[in-house]
């Protein structure tokens, strides 16, 4: 009695490709899910360095306008470079306008002066906002407006 012994050959190959190709699969998938998180937290930090910085511009102008030199505030705009502490630019501007509130004596209107201030915080090295980087995946821009009276 004969018998036939059926080779065979190539199964083995072929289970060990696929296996190759899946993990493979998982790897990129594994390193585009690290990259994309990493980019999230250095944006996540970005957004909050311009908050501070925007923040700190807002500060900056409040003092200006009420013990400063924008007494009247009439369009002054000042760019403050914080790029050596938070990688931040800020311009910071003010406007004013005069209200009658009331009457301080019978007849005599009661003048009050509101101050607007505008500060733009970007991580940019020349002006903020930025409009020629402001669709690149790495620009933060935060603003923040206040307004006061005195």
């Amino acid at each position: 009695m004969t018998t036939l012994r059926h080779r065979q050959s190539g199964l083995g190959a072929i289970a060990a490709i696929m296996v190759l190709v899946l993990l493979a699969a998982l790897a990129a998938a594994v390193v585009r899910l690290t990259m994309s998180q990493q980019m999230g937290g250095a944006q996540e930090l970005g957004a909050a360095r311009a908050a501070q910085a925007a923040r700190a511009g807002i500060e900056w102008g409040l003092y200006q306008a009420f013990k400063g030199s924008w007494t009247t505030c009439a369009g002054a705009t000042q760019t403050l470079d914080l790029s050596s502490d938070l990688g931040m630019r800020v311009t910071v501007s003010c406007s004013s306008s005069l209200y009658n509130e009331g009457e301080s004596a019978p007849g005599t209107p009661a003048t009050v002066r509101v101050y607007t201030i505008d500060a733009v915080a970007c991580n940019s090295t020349s002006s903020c906002p930025d409009a020629t980087r402001v669709t690149g995946p790495t620009y933060v821009e935060r603003r923040m407006q206040i307004h006061a009276s005195s």
